[in-house]
Order: C-alpha cells, then sequence, then structure tokens
C-alpha cells in the first residue's frame, strides 16, 4: 500500500473527517522521482473542538507515528473544526517552498 493511502485510511478512520486532503508534495523537494516523504494534509474535524493547534498536531502525530518513523520526512498539517473551516472560505494554507 502507498504511504499516501495509508495516511488518508488512518486519519479517515481515527478523526471521521468532515474534510480531508493529503497531497504528496514530495515532488517540491530534493527527492528522488515518486518518492512519499513530504505530505500536505488538510483536516478538518468536530474532534479538533477546544483543541489548540499543538494539540490537534500531536493527534495526527500520535495517529501517524509508525509512518513520521519512517518514511514520511514532513507533514505540513492544517487542522480546523467545521466552523474555522467555513470562516476560512474553505481555503486551506499553501505549504511554503522548500529551500
Amino acid at each position: 500500500m502507498m504511504i499516501q493511502q495509508q495516511i488518508e485510511e488512518k486519519l479517515q478512520q481515527a478523526f471521521e473527517p468532515d474534510h480531508l486532503e493529503v497531497e504528496n508534495e514530495s515532488h517540491k523537494h530534493r527527492t528522488e522521482r515518486g518518492a512519499e516523504s513530504h505530505f500536505r494534509v488538510v483536516l478538518v474535524s468536530d474532534q479538533f473542538e477546544g483543541l489548540r493547534l499543538l494539540a490537534r498536531h500531536r493527534a495526527i502525530n500520535t495517529i501517524l507515528a509508525q509512518e513520521l518513523a519512517g518514511p514520511v520526512h514532513a507533514l505540513a498539517l492544517h487542522t480546523m473544526t467545521p466552523a474555522e473551516w467555513q470562516a476560512k472560505g474553505e481555503q486551506a494554507l499553501r505549504s511554503p517552498a522548500c529551500r
């Protein structure tokens, strides 16, 4: 199974999101062709209600501990409640360019 698919399935199962995007951004970095090492995740879930940003990110990192200990080098996380998602006009931030 591809890493991106594993990430999507684990996050879907753990957070039952209203919206989930997992984008492989490895091609924007100095990686080999077909690499799955850098991802951008937009996750909108009721489970983030009342949680600060750090707690949201820790929850995701816990779910993806196996991937982060292995092939995944970087995650750009954009975590929101449904209300925050609506307030932002459903436009998540883009990841910065790699230097």
